[in-house]
């Protein structure tokens, strides 16, 4: 049982941006920019480590944005050609990303996620857990006109983006990975009224949309006893803004029909609604509660995290309860509007709630003894 986790992502240092520029122009070679990479995970692993989270990650570094992984390992898609998604903040304020698509057969090149955990693995005596994109998030990758050369249905194209997820889920389990996250912001597209109506519009049941979404990260994570798996949900994150609004409660059968074991679910703002759909969570599962805003420079209080957390507690018993930030924090290469300090100060704020209200982890007495 991990009390304080992380999403994922943690900001790029300018460095690491810099070098990435340069290695992208010809400027800088593969060798000079891998060792640049190395630099930017060993500090993310000192980062987490110091600030004292039960769990961590290679801060995702290696990657242009949380969906890299996919794109960079395998061939058939257009990175920047796909439908593009506008996200907003409070204020009204929008940005548009232009996402991927998939635009011929594709062919995995190599190992998504094995470079990554395998090197946090060397460098710590941490817990480590992968992350990893969803077959459901990249769904959003088909567009029926640009992909009908390679794939005349989306069915087809599924059907490979499972194939290829589990093949890779298998093989972070061989590299001795125990503790795998998937990463999946589209099903907000299920639980915002708007979103769900406009996909109604289109001809399409977001129920029977969700219903398919479920059976392919069954599909994905197999059964694999001793490997805990987590789903990641959110409602869009990218430099300090979301696209989606709204409770779980149009989308808590994916508490009741996957094999996930623990949901890091977003729970920073009124955005995400109240607690009440976490009576759906059944009783051999685990809430990770995202109650750190990893989008706003102000930090949280101790008292505020223990207060929400008690309110959680009302409708899922606190032994079966954790802490984390709401998302990462640099979920694109760009990150959220917060300084490295702001990131800082977050996780150990999260790190030291999490042992005033569950106890110091077992883990942590067993690295001083």
């Amino acid at each position: 049982m991990y009390r304080s986790d992380v999403v994922g992502s943690l900001l790029r240092p300018a460095y690491l941006k810099e070098a990435r520029e340069r290695h992208e122009a010809g400027q800088l070679s593969e060798t000079d920019f891998k060792r640049t990479e190395d630099r930017a995970v060993d500090e993310a692993i000192a980062l987490q480590e110091r600030t004292g989270i039960d769990v961590i990650t290679d801060g995702e570094v290696r990657r242009y944005a949380f969906y890299g992984h996919l794109i960079d390992a395998v061939e058939g898609f257009d990175k920047l050609g796909g439908w593009a998604i506008p996200f907003r903040n409070e204020k009204g304020e929008e940005l548009v990303l232009p996402r991927p698509v998939v635009v011929s057969k594709l062919r995995r090149k190599r190992p998504m996620c094995a470079e990554e955990f395998t090197y946090v693995r060397a460098r710590t005596h941490h817990a480590a857990k992968a992350t990893m994109i969803s077959a459901q998030q990249a769904a959003a990758y088909y567009d029926s006109r640009k992909s009908a050369g390679a794939y005349s249905k989306i069915d087809a194209y599924l059907a490979d983006i499972v194939d290829i997820l589990r093949e890779e889920v298998q093989e972070l389990i061989r590299l001795g990975c125990t503790y795998i996250q998937i990463d999946s912001p589209q099903y907000a597209a299920l639980l915002d009224p708007q979103l769900r109506e406009g996909y109604r519009q289109r001809g399409n049941d977001p129920d029977r949309l969700l219903d398919l979404s479920t059976e392919m990260d069954n599909a994905v994570i197999g059964d694999h006893p001793g490997v805990t798996f987590g789903l990641h949900l959110c409602r869009g994150n990218n430099q300090s803004k979301f696209y989606a609004s709204g409770d779980y409660g149009p989308i808590t059968r994916i508490f009741r029909q996957t094999r996930f074991q623990r949901f890091l679910l977003e729970y920073d703002d009124e955005r995400s609604g109240g607690f009440e759909p976490l009576r759906q969570v059944p009783e051999d599962r685990t809430v990770v509660l995202g109650l750190v805003s990893s989008k706003k420079s102000a930090l949280e209080s101790k008292d505020e995290l223990k207060q929400r957390i008690k309110q959680a507690s009302a409708f899922i018993p606190l032994e079966r309860l954790a802490l984390s930030p709401q998302c990462g924090f640099a979920s694109t290469l760009e990150g959220n509007l917060v300084t490295s300090d702001n990131q800082e100060a977050k996780l150990r704020l999260v790190a030291e709630t999490a042992t005033e209200v569950w106890g110091e982890p077992a883990a942590a007495s067993r690295l001083r003894a």
